[in-house]
């Protein structure tokens, strides 16, 4: 028993349609993905109480520059010493004390980066680094 489709020569479907397979493969996912989430079942759990506290925050870090003609720069503001001192006196007023990233531009003065580590030292920060440039490979 064969269908014929009209036409008169004898060739039989050579390829299946896969958009009615598609379709109900696309509505059991849909109906896998809305019954995964509501069935999941969740377990009534009384948790102990303690006093362990979450980890403190990383300090905030601000950027000390200093350039080749000996200009200071709090993170992107030019400043003089004394607005230096004051600023640095600020920030260690802070309930958590900033890290302090000292940048000097190789020609700068040791004068100039030596009496920004003093004016950070006389605040109370003593969380310093230097930064530099790796050397290129």
């Amino acid at each position: 028993m064969s269908f014929n489709l009209g036409e008169e020569n004898e060739q039989g479907m050579n390829e299946m349609n896969l958009i009615p397979l598609i379709d109900i493969m696309l509505v059991l996912m849909i109906i896998f993905l809305v019954t995964a989430t509501v069935m999941n079942p969740s377990i009534p759990l009384t948790l102990p109480k303690t006093d362990a506290s979450t980890p403190p925050q990383p300090p905030e870090i601000v950027s000390v520059n200093i350039n080749a003609q000996g200009q200071v720069y709090w993170n992107q503001d030019a400043v003089s010493l004394e607005q230096l001192a004051e600023r640095m006196n600020g920030a260690a007023q802070q309930a958590q004390k900033p890290s302090l990233q000292i940048r000097a531009d190789k020609e700068a003065r040791y004068d100039t980066v030596a009496q920004v580590m003093a004016r950070a030292s006389k605040a109370g920060l003593s969380d310093l680094a230097f930064v530099s440039e790796a050397p290129a490979s």
